[in-house]
């Protein structure tokens, strides 16, 4: 099952107190240039309070809730009158796909609330049942488990979509409200979608066939469709990169998609926009919070692994370095440890993916109380030192993995909340001693220390980027090519290219399999389309 991304609540409560939208006093929101067309009309004839309503939705369709909320905060400060300018404020301080609610906030959210229901009579039809709804979703004194109340709002909203059908932002708000009701699970394990999923892609297909640059539905049905059916998302991803562009979080959305279906150079591109509209934002705004720590380094990550698909060593280095740029302060805070720790890890996956032997024993060690990294470099320098057929030295580097893979902690410490880090080192320690084996030409055990990985591989929970690194049926197609088992490799790499379609690493090696076979035509076929899609390579696919 899946769960909430991460428990984030010590960083939104910083994210949060500095916004204090119902005392401010001053303006606490810009207008930004470069955010689209989106209006929702209010009932409002301040303009300014139209303009910042209208901006702090697009914030919240961008996942930007921080920055939504001061966009809300700063509408009532130019009319505080406007009812639904405080739901706004309300909305935003709740949970969404990738963070619970924050009980800091929860008094914030509830007084917001309380707020708009108090200048109801100010507010349209409409709004007032906007209103409504939201009530459903919060309490003076909420109970520890919240999933009864966003069952409630999910439901409350449900009846605003139908009474509002031509309101698609009604329908869309009643999707992303059925979405937080189960965050990040909305596939069957057979790849069929729960009840809750074909609701929810049924919902947001519906405003998509009517407005097909609605920015909140673009965004939510890619989450909603990119795990199973990624194709679906194709034509949301081509559309949603260019409908807002001073939002690195919308810029960055359609690689997601790209990822899935193959298209990793569009992904690339997609994320190269992203982080540029990013530092302009954070470079005018000072930006503090979730959506620095978090949010940017996410679309440098995506760019790394789309160039590593793509052989781009030169663009996946670089990429590296700015995603290990982690504030070394929360590095071991429980909220943030497991995704900025890996984070800090993805040079040395990157300089082992491109075989970097003498950079990587060049590096220096982790801090010896951040076990997960230094399990990362004990791998990194296992497999420099099995490269440069220094065995024992290798052998001896896989022991302290070994040692630290069985550290207890790690079963906790969960990248992105998700997978537990004790199992990408599994993964680590099963590569490892498969390349070992290789090295001594012990394919049988070289194969079944893969077989091994594969198994916790696949056991993984679905994220985007993957949490490790390197899709271990590539690296048992290689060996099985190398073992003369040129059949079983061919059938390797074409689980691979089932899990990450158009990927040159897999395509060479397949082409290499059937050449093995006497499959000339085949291979031809795969050659060609090998060398398409490794044009922007600078490196070769070995």
């Amino acid at each position: 099952m899946y769960k909430y991304l991460f428990a984030l609540a010590l960083i939104l409560t910083l994210i949060f107190k500095q916004i204090s939208p119902l005392n401010a006093k001053e303006p606490v929101a810009p207008l930004f240039p470069n955010l689209g067309n989106f209006s929702h009309p209010i009932s409002s004839e301040n303009a300014l309070a139209q303009s910042y309503f209208n901006q702090g939705m697009t914030l919240a369709y961008g996942f930007n809730h921080a920055e939504a909320a001061r966009s809300f905060a700063e509408s009532t400060q130019q009319d505080p009158n406007c009812a639904i300018c405080y739901w706004g404020i309300a909305l935003v301080l709740g949970p969404n796909i990738n963070a619970p609610m924050d009980e800091s906030v929860t008094d914030q959210a509830w007084n917001a609330l309380q707020k708009a229901v108090e200048l109801s009579d100010n507010a349209s039809e409409s709004e007032k049942d906007y209103i409504l709804a939201l009530s459903q979703r919060y309490l003076e004194n909420p109970p520890a488990d919240r999933r009864p109340l966003d069952l409630a709002y999910a439901e409350a909203m449900q009846k605003v979509a139908q009474k509002y059908p031509e309101d698609l932002d009604a329908v869309t708000l009643y999707a992303e409200a059925l979405m937080d009701t189960t965050p990040w699970d909305y596939w069957q394990e057979d790849g069929t979608p729960k009840p809750e999923g074909t609701q929810i892609i049924h919902t947001l297909e519906s405003v998509l066939a009517r407005e097909p640059d609605h920015i909140g539905a673009n965004h939510l049905y890619i989450h909603a469709v990119e795990k199973e059916k990624p194709e679906l998302g194709i034509g949301a991803a081509d559309r949603l990169g260019n409908l807002v562009p001073g939002s690195g979080h919308l810029r960055h959305m359609p690689s997601h998609i790209y990822i899935r279906v193959g298209q990793y150079h569009n992904a690339n591109i997609a994320n190269q926009q992203a982080i540029a509209a990013d530092l302009d934002y954070a470079t005018g705004c000072h930006v503090q919070g979730l959506y620095p720590l978090v949010y940017m380094p996410h679309n440098q990550h995506f760019l790394w692994f789309g160039a590593v698909m793509n052989g781009q060593s030169a663009i996946a280095l670089q990429a590296a370095q700015e995603t290990a740029k982690v504030n070394q302060d929360l590095i071991r805070d429980p909220a943030l440890a497991g995704v900025l720790q890996h984070y800090s890890s993805i040079p040395l996956y990157t300089l082992v993916r491109f075989s970097k032997w003498d950079e990587i024993l060049a590096t220096s060690p982790p801090e010896s109380d951040l076990s997960y990294p230094l399990g990362v470099w004990h791998y990194a320098r296992g497999m420099a030192l099995v490269n440069k057929q220094k065995i024992d030295e290798a052998r001896a580097e896989l022991t302290q993995l070994e040692e630290i893979a069985e550290i207890p902690a790690l079963k906790e410490l969960k990248i992105f909340g998700f997978n537990p880090s004790s199992s990408i080192l599994g993964i680590s320690n099963q590569v490892l001693s498969a390349e070992i084996a290789s090295q001594e030409k012990d394919f049988p055990s070289a194969i079944a220390h893969l077989e091994q990985a594969i198994e916790i591989e696949d056991s993984l929970i679905y994220t985007e980027p993957a949490d490790w690194y390197h899709p271990v049926r590539q690296i048992l197609g290689k060996t099985l090519n190398q073992a003369g088992q040129f059949s079983a490799a061919e059938a390797a790499y074409r689980e691979d290219l089932v899990i990450y379609p158009d990927n040159g690493w897999s395509l060479y090696g397949l082409a290499q399999s059937l050449t093995a076979q006497g499959k000339i035509s085949q291979a031809q076929q795969v050659q060609t389309q090998f060398q398409n899609v490794w044009q922007y390579a600078d490196v070769e696919a070995l």
